[in-house]
Parts: C-alpha cells; structure tokens; sequence
C-alpha cells in the first residue's frame, strides 16, 4: 500500500510542479497587469494545491495540517489577487489594447 502512495504522491508533485512553472511562464507571456494576476493566481492556486496533495500522500501524518493549508490558500489566494486587480484598476493601470471590457469601470460609473 505505501508503494501506491509513493506513486500517488510523486505524480501529485510533478503535477503541481508543473502548474508552479506554467503560472511562471504566464507571468512572463501575458500582456498587461491584469492578465498577469489571473495567470499566476490560478496556476499557483493549483500548483500548490497539488503540491501540497502530493506530500499528504507521502506523507499521511501530515495530512490534517496540510488539509487546513489547503483551505486556507483556497480562500486566500483568488482574494489577494481580486484586491491586487481592483488596485491596479484604482491606481489607473491601463488594460492591454485587446481587452474588449471593463466591468470594473462599468460597475462604478454605474454606481456614481
């Protein structure tokens, strides 16, 4: 049975560690600011998430606190990175040229 966690938990870590790169990778390609958060949110959300599975896996004594890590990072993470959007949005960073929407703008000059 521990030879299946083992299997289990190592493609768990190279999952997450690829997830961990391409969000690297997105904050490299991506065009503008807003792009950048949501690419590097999201791939690190589950890159780490992963990561974090894989070691439960290998090892299972540690499972509860990193069960509590992980839901920790499951509300944190994708609220860091609206608060960081809705700054740059605030501070006048301009989206890339091929965005086709502003919600955010929309939302407040229909609140005004």
């Amino acid at each position: 049975m521990s030879g299946l966690l083992d299997v289990i938990g190592g493609i768990l870590l190279i999952g997450g560690t690829a997830f961990l790169a391409f969000g690297g990778l997105g904050l490299l390609r991506m065009p503008d600011t807003y792009t950048r958060i949501q690419a590097g949110t999201k791939a690190t959300t589950l890159g780490t998430l992963l990561t974090l599975l894989g070691i439960a896996f290998l090892q299972p004594a540690w499972a509860l606190k990193l069960l509590l890590i992980m839901l920790f990072l499951m509300f944190t993470n994708p609220l860091s990175s609206q608060v960081l959007a809705r700054a740059a949005h605030r501070a006048g960073i301009a989206p890339a040229p091929q965005t086709r929407a502003d919600k955010l703008a929309e939302d407040e000059e229909g609140a005004a």
